[in-house]
């Protein structure tokens, strides 16, 4: 890459060129489809690394335009292509920003598409509404970010909103920028369901789990001795024909209590294996909690390390704010932020992080 040293080097340029040469080999070499999934877990990482690299090439050349054009402009006293050229070099300036912030997404499984839950916390109806305000949050989101959104399982709420909710949010990075929601939020707002139009703080929790796929590398082997696996009808907006046939799956790993559900899916079969990933990436964060825990005590810390911990406020009455506790950002568009506009959140963790969560 011409000019590679202006940029090229910060990204660990020419290591990544080297591992696609890897990969360009590997799928040439006959045998490579004998073991599917291992092909396909390839095949996703030469993507990821080919569009990093891609990203680099293109930023690195749009410098290389704008320091030409702006040499050849200066020479000739021209005023207009020294503007053009400007805007070529902050242009280029932002593509290295954006590829320099993804850095920090270098956890182990921080490239891995997510999965998500909401779970109502004490409060009623107005909790229910809540967890339902929240889930259409990330819902939307995924959308503005071109992942693939997908419910795998809802409980439906008494009387509105919802119990809890399942997401399955596809796409390279989900998991990096969306570990940093894992928590509790709370919202303070007048009650819709209060006949008195009474303040109400409502709470529902956040989980994000890394989508493992059949690729988990822990050492834990889910055997089907480990589960009870109930099968029933699909509910909610699945359609007619789902409710007719048992098709949903219930996941329950006997030694740790673990529940899991799906009713995405038409198929049976389908949901089976949907649930299993569930399973497989919450039997993981649990091993991360335990190896978690051993390293505080190590440490002496005496923080809280509850997966509960409360991160953020919305706060509609009596005043607009969204308030994160961690980073003590605050934004006053509280209707954006519940429509998905949550990147200032997602990048203010990121920064305060300094470095990937040790998962």
């Amino acid at each position: 890459m011409t000019g590679s040293a202006s940029c090229g080097g910060i990204f660990d340029y020419h290591s990544k060129i080297e591992k696609l040469e890897e990969y360009e080999e590997a799928t040439g070499d006959p045998s490579f489809w004998d073991d599917n999934d291992r092909a396909q877990k390839l095949l996703r990482e030469q993507a990821t690394i080919k569009k990093i690299v891609d990203e680099i090439d293109h930023a690195q050349q749009v410098l290389d335009d704008g320091r030409e054009l702006y040499e050849l402009a200066r020479e000739e006293s021209d005023p207009d292509s020294i503007r053009e050229a400007w805007q070529s070099l902050q242009q280029a300036d932002a593509m290295l920003a954006k590829l320099e912030f993804r850095r920090m997404l270098g956890g182990p499984h921080d490239a891995d598409s997510a999965l998500l839950s909401v779970n109502a916390g004490a409060g009623g109806v107005d909790s229910q509404d809540w967890a339902e305000m929240l889930l259409r949050m990330y819902q939307r989101w995924g959308e503005r970010h071109g992942f693939t959104v997908k419910v795998l399982d809802i409980q439906e709420g008494d009387q509105a909103g919802i119990r809890g909710a399942d997401l399955s949010i596809e796409g390279d990075y989900a998991y990096g920028w969306l570990r940093s929601e894992i928590g509790v939020h709370r919202l303070v707002r007048i009650s819709p369901f209060d006949s008195q139009a009474r303040r109400q703080t409502s709470f529902a929790s956040v989980m994000i789990l890394p989508d493992l796929g059949e690729d988990a590398d822990f050492d834990i082997e889910v055997t089907p001795a480990d589960i009870r696996v109930d099968k029933y009808r699909a509910s909610g907006a699945g359609g007619q024909h789902v409710n007719k046939t048992e098709s949903a799956v219930r996941l329950t790993h006997l030694e740790t209590g673990i529940v899991v559900a799906c009713q995405l899916e038409r198929s049976q079969h389908k949901n089976m294996a949907t649930a299993m990933r569930m399973l497989k990436a919450r039997l993981w964060e649990v091993e991360q909690q335990k190896r978690q825990q051993e390293m505080q005590a190590l440490e002496g810390d005496k923080k809280s390390i509850e997966w509960g911990s409360q991160i953020r406020s919305y706060v509609i009455h009596p005043y607009q704010q969204v308030n994160d506790h961690r980073t003590e950002l605050k934004q006053s568009n509280v209707s954006a932020v519940l429509d998905g506009d949550l990147d200032a959140f997602m990048e203010a963790f990121l920064l305060m992080e300094g470095k990937p969560t040790k998962r």
